[in-house]
């Protein structure tokens, strides 16, 4: 069987040109979601990606060189941001520190529950307002789970023998 492959399709640069990375395609309405308006003139009708190294300043790059980094953007973007202001889900509103204070407080989150729950409530729309285009809820769960390993190993770096039952 014979596939017709539109010029378009046979230019599509998957890689981003900046890092080598292979980016993720996103919607146009996605692109538009996040660049700020100054920059919006420059949102073409071509097909666009979104890289997702965190070391990389491009976040939409284009198949005729039109790339989109950090600082046009409107928020901060997640896979390119560390720290407690980092969101982990752009429907609800959750960042990396509300999850690790609710793991210092309580030993775990419900954040992953929540978003879970909403999202199967249909009250989501990662596809345009997560950067990446893609659900946040493997974004939360990640970090949920690597702040709450972080968490245990720091308990147990604060526990001497004098702490520790066995230990006697």
């Amino acid at each position: 069987m014979r596939y017709c492959v539109s010029q378009a399709d046979a230019k599509t640069e998957t890689r981003c040109s900046a890092c080598g990375t292979e980016g993720r395609p996103v919607e146009r309405q996605t692109v538009l979601h996040h660049v700020k308006h100054e920059h919006l003139e420059r949102v073409s009708d071509e097909a666009f990606r979104f890289c997702g190294d965190q070391q990389c300043p491009v976040v939409y790059y284009g198949d005729r060189e039109i790339r989109f980094s950090v600082d046009e953007m409107r928020e901060l973007v997640g896979a390119k941001a560390t720290g407690d202001a980092r969101p982990i889900c752009y429907c609800f509103g959750f960042t990396e520190g509300d999850a690790r204070e609710e793991i210092v407080h309580t030993g775990k989150s419900t954040i992953p529950a929540t978003v879970s729950g909403l999202i199967k409530a249909g009250r989501c729309a990662c596809e345009v307002r997560n950067p990446s285009g893609a659900c946040c809820l493997g974004e939360v769960n990640r970090t949920v789970k690597r702040l709450t390993a972080e968490r245990e190993t720091s308990m147990k770096e604060t526990l001497t023998p004098a702490d520790d039952c066995c230990a006697r």
